[in-house]
C-alpha cells in the first residue's frame, strides 16, 4: 500500500459546517468531506480491494465509495488533516490480516497437578462420610 499514491486519489470537498459558530459559520466552508472510490483505486491491489470491500461494507455507499467528513475544527486545513489521518487509519486497519491462533497443548505437569488435586479432594470427602456399619 502506497500512502502517497492513495492520498493523491482522494477527493476533498469543503462545505459549510453545521452547528454553533456565530457569524463565522455562515461565511466559511470549514467542514471537509473526503471521498475515495475503492474500486477505481490504482494504489491498491485487487486482493486488498476485496478485503476492504468486505471489511468496510457498512461504511461504503452503493457505488463502493467511502465517505468521511470532519467538522471538529474551525480551520479547513486542520479538518482536512484530521480526516486524511482518520482515512489512512481505517485503510491500514482494514488491510491487516489477523494472525491465526495456534492451539497449544496442555502440559503433562498441569494435567498431573489437576488429577492429584481431584484425588486429594475426593479423599477428604471420603473421610467426612458416615462409616458403613454392615
Amino acid at each position: 500500500m502506497n500512502k502517497e499514491k492513495i492520498i493523491s486519489e482522494l477527493q476533498f470537498k469543503a462545505v459549510r459546517s453545521s452547528g454553533a459558530g456565530g457569524q463565522n459559520v455562515n461565511k466559511v466552508a470549514s467542514k471537509v468531506i473526503l471521498t475515495f472510490d475503492l474500486v477505481a483505486s490504482q494504489a491498491l491491489s485487487e486482493a486488498e480491494k476485496l478485503v476492504l470491500l468486505s471489511k468496510l461494507a457498512s461504511r461504503l455507499t452503493s457505488e463502493n465509495i467511502l465517505l468521511l467528513n470532519c467538522d471538529e475544527d474551525r480551520s479547513q486545513l486542520k479538518n482536512k488533516a484530521i480526516v486524511t489521518k482518520r482515512f489512512l487509519a481505517i485503510i491500514t486497519k482494514g488491510i491487516q490480516i489477523p494472525k491465526i491462533r495456534k492451539t497449544t497443548k496442555v502440559p503433562k505437569s498441569v494435567i498431573k497437578k489437576r488429577l492429584k488435586y481431584k484425588k486429594n479432594l475426593s479423599e477428604i470427602k471420603q473421610t467426612r462420610r458416615r462409616p458403613d456399619l454392615e
